[in-house]
């Protein structure tokens, strides 16, 4: 799914566009099955009579309750978190009804880090720690699907922003008048 077109400016793009990593969501599909299997099990368990049909409705919801609860809030905070960076910068979004961002502008990123355990090295998969100018302290993501890649890409993405806004600079600041440099207005 692309990231919507209107939170970036006109010569901005899209890098890369991350979810935290997919084993984020395998408990919750797993406890999915679970309850589907337990909650069936346990209505076939009912004795027939006048009140079976009142029971299996009561394991119903509460099937459906613990579905809600402990599968489709994990699954609806997954896909509503994105880690999104651009030529331009870094976004965070996440939430699922209130919603929390920071964007952190590729030059006043000054370190990126990353760090895994051996489960994490297992899986691709680690934990980011992006230190900007600013009194905000670090950034500190986790679950990152390939986060050495993702660290190498950023500091990839730095420099090139870097390279970017020298030449940008460059430019307003050498103009072509017979051949002599001259500030552009």
């Amino acid at each position: 799914m692309a990231y919507p077109d209107k939170l970036l400016a006109d010569d901005e793009e899209v890098v890369r566009h991350l979810h935290p990593h997919w084993l984020t969501v395998f408990w919750p599909i797993v406890l999915f099955l679970l309850l589907v299997g337990g909650a069936s099990f346990g209505a076939a368990l009912i004795p027939e009579g006048e009140q079976q049909g009142t029971f299996r409705l009561v394991i119903a919801v509460l099937a459906v309750l613990l579905v809600l609860a402990l599968v489709l809030v994990p699954l609806l905070k997954w896909r509503t978190t994105h880690y999104v960076i651009t030529t331009h910068r870094l976004l965070f979004r996440e939430g699922i009804l209130a919603r929390r961002g920071r964007d952190i502008g590729l030059s006043r990123i000054t370190d990126v880090s990353y760090s895994q355990t051996l489960w994490d090295r297992i899986i691709n998969s680690g934990t980011l720690t992006i230190e900007s100018a600013g009194d905000s302290g670090p950034t500190v993501l986790k679950q990152i699907p390939d986060s050495d890649g993702v660290q190498q890409l950023l500091n990839h993405m730095i420099e090139e922003d870097a390279d970017r806004r020298a030449q940008e600079s460059a430019g307003y600041i050498r103009g072509v008048d017979g051949g002599h440099p001259t500030r552009q207005l």
